[in-house]
């Protein structure tokens, strides 16, 4: 089955008042982190204002400190004979700190500390996120109200209740108050969340900064989300879990693409279409695309572009690149794809007809030893029927054989290409072989899109659904290939009557011409993906069965990609 094409961009991540934080200061030897060198270890669990734990203890070093260090902090090499070691210290540390944000004042250089320490004792580091306060006080306070960024400072700047003293505990509770008075400067300029958060910076240009007032009343759930200009003309289509906490991020420094940049200049509202559930916001998605045209997007803007590889129904057919399906499948066409572009077709083609013999021109055929007209001859590689003379018969079971490939099993396809590959190989002709292999893939993928596209197209209505941990169950119907329907049903309750609610509201799909589907080929794949997700379970099916070819492309694509490697260099891999 084909893998996505696009990747899609996560929510903003939890609210700050959802978010828990472990603020933590270390006191160490002036060493480097990678000697671990920690003699105190002081932190505060925080969550929404409130603290909810504190952790706090002195480490044995086994060394002697050195003077300039006992002068600043006041720890002595006596303080620390009966303290723990550092193997005893860390694990506690790391369960105390477990799930949370982690912040520091200078946080690179208590983190390299802790991420030495896991080295030197071969603990696994979390590697959770982390807040740097001295790197966003940077970014929120002027020189016209604190000189500079030390801890020092923005206690005083912010009044905390605890001074810091160069020990642990005590510069951590002050690090708490800071963290909290530069939350309360961002919060007033609408930052809520933590990738708001980390990603705040003063160098947002305030014309941006100010259009986040567009994200005003857009809903907190999952949906598809409009960027319009002033006369209405769709720039930028795009998904999310959260449609506000998505659209937020585009006005934040997190976003820092040029194209997005230019596009959110050019904003004058946001559009939201609220979905049931995530597969309905993707299929949405790429409807809208598809009926606007968002100049801002770079993927299935033009889903009418899209064509097909046909074997056509001729007394001799041949390759042929077409723009649509017909509804000829029963008279023996056989159709390959849909491909994003005639040039990748026409790479597929190559492969077939490197494999399968058929004829590529739309010459008529005779008798005679060759039509001069056809340019695939002229170069030598087309071995077809007009190149020589007829034979009926053999080219008959030719095309039966093409048939059954791009149906059932595309091994005879596969072979010939690999044989092509591994000779141009072992003539250190890499490039070439490469080619042949990005034919064959090409060729491949298009054979499983097919295939995927004709079971679902086949089945006239299914009804599926899965168990989620915040919504319930997602039930969605599908008719033809196409999303006819999405709900939820919360959890306890009795699923019977929403599902007949959902299925008598679904909309009703004509059957499309073989192997097409009733939806774009983009909308048919991500329902594909969805329903052959563990944990979907089928409710309901007629019409059709929903059943892969067990030899299908897509087992062929797994196994070529292994036979590369040995045919072929792994360079070209």
């Amino acid at each position: 089955m084909p893998t996505a094409t696009q990747l899609t961009f996560d929510d903003l991540g939890p609210a700050l008042h959802e978010t828990t934080f472990v603020v933590v200061d270390l006191e160490t030897d002036g060493g480097s982190p990678t000697d671990a060198g920690i003699t105190e270890i002081g932190a505060v669990k925080v969550r929404a204002g409130e603290v909810v734990g504190e952790f706090q203890t002195l480490v044995r070093l086994g060394r002697p400190l050195p003077a300039f260090i006992r002068a600043l902090t006041g720890i002595t090499d006596e303080m620390l004979l009966d303290a723990p070691p550092l193997a005893a210290v860390l694990p506690g540390f790391l369960e105390f700190a477990h799930g949370a944000v982690l912040v520091a004042h200078n946080a690179p250089y208590d983190v390299g500390f802790l991420r030495g320490a896991c080295v030197r004792l071969d603990l696994a580091w979390p590697d959770p996120p982390v807040l740097d306060t001295a790197r966003l006080a940077r970014h929120v306070l002027t020189r016209d109200e604190v000189p500079n960024c030390k801890l020092a400072t923005l206690a005083r700047h912010f009044r905390t209740t605890s001074t810091p003293n160069h020990r642990a505990l005590a510069d951590a509770r002050a690090t708490v108050d800071v963290l909290h008075g530069l939350m309360e400067r961002v919060g007033n300029l609408g930052v809520h969340s933590l990738t708001e958060l980390q990603g705040y910076s003063s160098r947002v240009p305030e014309a941006r900064r100010r259009k986040r007032g567009l994200a005003d009343g857009l809903p907190e759930g999952p949906g598809v989300y409009v960027f319009e200009d002033a006369q209405g003309a769709a720039l930028y289509v795009g998904t999310s879990r959260c449609i506000r906490r998505r659209v937020l991020s585009y006005f934040t420094a997190a976003e820092q693409r040029r194209r997005m940049t230019e596009m959110v200049a050019l904003a004058h509202k946001v559009v939201a279409v609220p979905c049931a559930t995530p597969l309905e916001a993707q299929v949405r998605e790429l409807r809208t695309i598809a009926a606007r045209a968002p100049r801002y997007n770079r993927r299935s803007v033009r889903p009418q572009s899209h064509v097909w590889l046909k074997l056509t129904v001729e007394r001799f057919p041949r390759i042929s690149v077409v723009t649509g399906v017909r509804d000829d499948h029963a008279d023996g066409a056989r159709y390959v794809g849909p491909f994003a572009s005639r040039r990748t077709a026409q790479a597929a083609a190559e492969a077939l007809a490197e494999a399968l013999p058929l004829r590529t021109c739309t010459q008529p055929l005779t008798s005679r030893p060759k039509a001069s007209a056809c340019v695939l001859a002229d170069l030598g590689r087309c071995p077809a029927p007009c190149v020589g003379a007829i034979d009926e018969a053999g080219y008959a079971a030719l095309v039966a054989s093409a048939r059954q490939a791009l149906a059932v099993d595309p091994l005879p396809l596969v072979a010939p290409v690999q044989a092509r590959m591994a000779a141009l190989a072992e003539q250190e002709r890499y490039e070439e072989a490469a080619a042949w292999r990005d034919r064959l893939t090409a060729l491949l993928r298009g054979i499983d899109v097919t295939a995927t596209s004709d079971v679902l197209g086949r089945i006239e209505h299914l009804v599926a659904a899965r168990a989620t941990d915040d919504l319930g169950w997602e039930v969605h119907v599908i008719r033809h290939g196409r999303l006819a329907a999405a709900a939820t049903i919360p959890p306890g309750v009795d699923p019977i009557g929403p599902l007949e609610a959902v299925v008598a509201g679904a909309e009703h799909v004509p059957a499309p011409h073989r192997p097409a589907t009733a939806a774009l080929p983009e909308e048919t794949q991500v329902l594909a993906r969805w329903l052959f997700t563990p944990g979907v379970r089928l409710v309901d099916l007629h019409g059709g069965v929903l059943a892969l070819p067990r030899r299908g492309a897509g087992a062929h694509r797994g196994a070529f990609e292994v036979d590369l490697r040995q045919a072929v260099p792994a360079g070209l891999a």
